[in-house]
């Protein structure tokens, strides 16, 4: 064990007492800790004056209005599509002309027709629509916009749309314009804030490049920006956590990292170490990083609950780690954990309740797959061939995409597994029906006893290509075989793992490939990249990463009371917390050009 000591600072209450705060047991949900005022008498409830105006108007056609919205938020576009039909035809009021309108661009979402959706919500930017008909087809222009990354765009438009909301619809219009910020990069919300007329607009511009300064300096900013901008929409609370993180004195004066630095995992275990180190090591060169680091090889104990058991006599008010699976799972399994943990993996299994929480950072691939079915389908996507390895890995990414993309709308065609470099040509000629094609020309040529003239068809209901290659060199060599069995226009989806990280002219195999990827790696922290360039573990780029982000969850620890509102801008993703206190990660989307991997 080695111990990096700095000058310790006097902190009025324990990061143990924060997560009693976060949580009464470990994998319950989180608690919302705000101070409320006591109620001291009835509170009569005043009529919403935007809710009434935002009711629809009357229409002599609200039975089939109403059939076909429900048949929409089903997925169901077949029966909306039946009820809407005949409407089209009908003598229809202005408003219900509208308003047919906005449910005509719904059901071509879901169709996948994204064109004529938004030019369907173009007819509706007049001033002349009703504001309940208006504020449902924003709504929508907003969903669109974010499912296709214009993220700027999109949160823009929620400001507007904040302003003629009811208020029980504000907490999650607040919410989402806060997320759609917070994906954007740090330059284009500084741009912004420069073109910026609208004070409102400007206001959460500022909060959101604030957000991006150190922890140290963010309290103080955050009361500045208050003082400026007193009744603003993003107050009372600050979103995504940004409350509780200034309101918070709360800090650990003594942390242990618990990582496999021996052994089979040691290189795993060292790039997420210098990750950490290296954001520490800035932190308390600004000032921001009280107490002690402890930093425990796991290898050497029985097991992780060992290492974890030593780092607790050694006065550990905060562990982070460990980074296996079985290792998080015996900690978790532990009934006694008097400080809480930000462990470096997922299980699936919950963890025994106790008295602090377990937090779970990683960089799941199953997060990846969910998000890759949103971007397809966002992007019109429906109908979709997947080509994965066959293993669990395979399995278990496949199910993760399936499911979301199922919720979605969208059909899996077809799944086609490989086990190896020899049947790739293979897999993608059966999944896209090359296969079948041939044989129809066998037919045709037994049945003619001559040879004809012949180009194989690829299927033609599929419009989309999910190939979840595990590695760069299983989707270099796959990717080609598309165009080269008459799939080269097909959009192609594929996660993080098919990009080595780095520039590489092999990567030309890969040109015109959608994929996700780590904030980090598309130069969140060019700085602090380089510098762990020059560490022996700068080849796991993607695990460096994950260190640097379990260090800026720490110091932003607190923002973790927020639950399902926390929203951390992170090196790995954007990250969120869920019930299971397990963090997600939203990533940015890019694609290949040539060799080069270039953000959306």
């Amino acid at each position: 064990m080695t111990a990096i000591h700095t000058p310790l600072r006097t902190i009025g209450t324990s990061i143990v007492l924060l997560a009693v705060a976060l949580l009464q047991a470990c994998g319950s949900a989180p608690t919302d800790t705000t101070p409320r005022e006591e109620t001291v008498a009835p509170v009569i409830s005043q009529p919403d004056d935007n809710a009434v105006r935002l009711s629809l108007p009357a229409s002599l056609f609200a039975t089939e209005f109403a059939g076909a919205d429900a048949a929409l938020v089903n997925g169901d576009w077949m029966s909306a599509s039946a009820t809407l039909s005949p409407l089209e035809e009908a003598d229809l009021s202005q408003d219900d002309a509208d308003y047919l309108q906005y449910l005509l661009a719904r059901l071509d979402y879901r169709r996948g027709e994204l064109q004529s959706a938004r030019s369907r919500l173009d007819q509706l930017a007049r001033p002349d629509v009703h504001p309940a008909i208006a504020y449902r087809a924003s709504n929508f222009q907003r969903h669109l916009l974010g499912l296709q990354g214009e993220h700027l765009q999109s949160a823009q438009l929620g400001t507007r749309i904040m302003d003629t909301a009811p208020e029980a619809d504000r907490p999650a219009i607040k919410r989402s314009i806060w997320q759609d910020l917070l994906r954007c990069t740090p330059e284009k919300i500084a741009q912004a804030q420069r073109e910026a007329t609208d004070a409102s607009w400007r206001g959460w511009l500022e909060l959101a490049r604030i957000d991006n300064d150190s922890v140290l300096a963010l309290g103080a900013e955050l009361t500045s920006w208050q003082e400026n901008n007193p009744g603003h929409p993003a107050t009372h609370p600050l979103p995504g956590g940004l409350e509780l993180l200034a309101q918070s004195a709360a800090a650990p004066t003594r942390v242990a990292l618990i990582l496999p630095l021996s052994g089979r995992l040691a290189p795993a275990g060292k790039a997420v170490r210098d990750g950490y180190l290296a954001s520490y090591f800035r932190a308390r060169l600004a000032g921001e990083a009280p107490g002690e680091i402890m930093v425990i090889d796991s290898s050497l104990y029985a097991g992780a609950s060992d290492a974890y058991s030593d780092a607790i006599i050694q006065g550990a008010q905060l562990v982070v780690g460990p980074l296996s699976k079985g290792s998080v799972g015996a900690v978790a399994a532990m009934p006694q954990r008097p400080a809480p943990v930000i462990a470096l993996n997922r299980i699936e299994q919950g963890a025994t309740p106790a008295q602090s929480a377990l937090v779970q950072l990683s960089l799941s691939p199953e997060d990846e797959a969910v998000q890759l079915a949103d971007t397809a389908f966002g992007q019109g996507a429906r109908r979709a061939l997947v080509l994965r390895p066959a293993g669990a890995w395979g399995d278990k990414i496949e199910a993760a995409l399936d499911s979301r993309w199922r919720a979605l709308g969208g059909a899996l065609v077809q799944s086609v597994s490989y086990t190896g470099k020899d049947d790739y040509s293979a897999g993608v000629k059966s999944g896209l029906g090359i296969e079948a094609s041939e044989l129809r020309r066998r037919k045709v040529r037994d049945m003619l006893a001559s040879n004809v003239e012949f180009t194989p068809r690829r299927r033609q209901d599929i419009d989309a290509v999910f190939m979840l290659s595990r590695t760069p060199e299983e989707a270099r060599a796959i990717k080609p075989l598309l165009a080269f069995h008459y799939a080269g226009a097909l959009p192609v989806y594929a996660t993080s793992s098919i990009h080595g990280g780095r520039t590489d002219t092999r990567d030309r195999d890969l040109d015109g490939t959608h994929i996700l990827e780590i904030p980090w790696l598309l130069g969140s922290d060019p700085d602090l990249l380089k510098a762990l360039s020059n560490s022996n573990s700068h080849q796991y780029s993607r695990l460096n990463a994950l260190g640097v982000d379990a260090y800026r969850v720490q110091s932003r620890f607190a923002q973790l009371q927020a639950g399902p509102d926390a929203l951390i801008r992170g090196h790995t993703g954007l990250l969120s917390l869920n019930p299971d206190l397990q963090i997600e990660r939203k990533l940015p989307a890019a694609v290949f050009d040539g060799d080069r991997l270039k953000p959306l």
